[in-house]
């Protein structure tokens, strides 16, 4: 069975519920499937000369399966996984979408001052993320350093159509990589004259237009629970994509400590804080994918600041004693009260 690290978190986990059922005659149409390791789903409004859902999903689910043979790193044949494998020192001429994936994910690096990065796939195997459940261990310092010795964003590059490596690293595409696909399919549908949509696939959302009424798609973000699914508030959807990145659905506990999937690129250490949630919208949502995981990164005090910095739509859930408390952005706020 093909696994990617995709957990779904928070902000689409009850969107369904929110499209509902619509008293009106212009028809909404659905599909949904299997995708990297999870699930996607797709509803849009049809009309006149839109395709019929059957041919829409077969497109889908061929663009989905092309992008999987490319970029799963649990497909020993995928090309990232050849990357993956290949010694130190390597070039390899690479698919568009890992060029891509890899120059996004170099902008967020820099700008971020290394706080996203592609290249902790040792630190995830290490960690026991990408292992069996129950695999998770604490490593010890001599582990750890070995690890950290084959990551850094800074030993990657692209020459032309070629991607190449100055160490024996390994890619983890997974931070963005839902939030890219979302965009591409987002983009073949408008290209089908489908432009009233709303697309999740694995967690990661994007939506434009309007429903049948008038009315934008809304979403609910969930409110950070380990052991059921909240909505804390409802957001309209016009044009914007949504990420939510947490550390309440996968992680592993050892003497009382609780060790999230989120790393911090500079300790190698998954990272420990109070922020538990971040919510991000953007126009792209490989971009609001990426952001959210950078923000949980930094924290509820750096990420704050940064986000501040580069006015991004953010919502902070941070842990208060046994609850929690929340924070948005100014610009998060604007966009939840449909006053941009």
């Amino acid at each position: 069975m093909l696994r990617w690290l995709f957990w779904p978190v928070g902000a689409v986990a009850l969107a369904a519920a929110l499209t509902g059922c619509f008293n009106s005659a212009e028809p909404v149409a659905e599909i949904y499937g299997p995708t990297m390791g999870s699930t996607y789903s797709i509803k849009w409004v049809g009309g006149e000369g839109t395709p019929p859902p059957a041919e829409v999903k077969t497109l889908i689910d061929q663009m989905l399966e092309e992008f999987e043979s490319i970029a799963s790193t649990w497909r020993p044949d995928s090309d990232l996984s050849r990357f993956n494998a290949a010694p130190a020192g390597t070039c390899q001429e690479m698919p568009q979408p890992i060029l891509d994936l890899v120059l996004l994910a170099q902008q967020l690096h820099e700008d971020s001052g290394g706080s996203f990065d592609l290249t902790l796939e040792p630190l995830m195997h290490l960690w026991g993320f990408h292992g069996d459940i129950g695999s998770q261990q604490v490593p010890d310092p001599r582990q750890l350093a070995e690890a950290m010795a084959r990551t850094g964003h800074e030993h990657l590059h692209i020459r032309g159509r070629q991607l190449c490596k100055d160490t024996q690293l390994e890619l983890d595409v997974s931070g963005i990589a839902a939030g890219y696909m979302v965009d591409e399919v987002a983009e073949r549908l408008m290209a089908m004259g489908i432009k009233d949509y709303m697309v999740e696939l694995t967690g990661e959302l994007k939506a434009d237009g309007q429903k049948p009424g008038g009315s934008p798609w809304r979403i609910a973000v969930e409110e950070p629970r380990d052991e059921s699914r909240v909505a804390q508030l409802v957001l309209p959807l016009r044009g914007y994509g949504v990420s939510t990145s947490g550390d309440y659905r996968n992680y592993f506990e050892h003497e009382g400590q609780r060790y999230s999937h989120t790393f911090d690129p500079v300790s190698g250490k998954p990272v420990m804080h109070d922020l538990a949630a971040v919510t991000v919208l953007h126009e792209s949502a490989a971009w609001a994918d990426g952001l959210s995981t950078t923000l949980l990164v930094k924290g509820s005090e750096r990420g704050w600041d940064y986000a501040l910095e580069h006015d991004i739509p953010a919502l902070f859930v941070i842990r208060q004693g046994d609850g929690f408390v929340s924070r948005s952005t100014p610009r998060f706020i604007a966009l939840q009260q449909g006053k941009e």
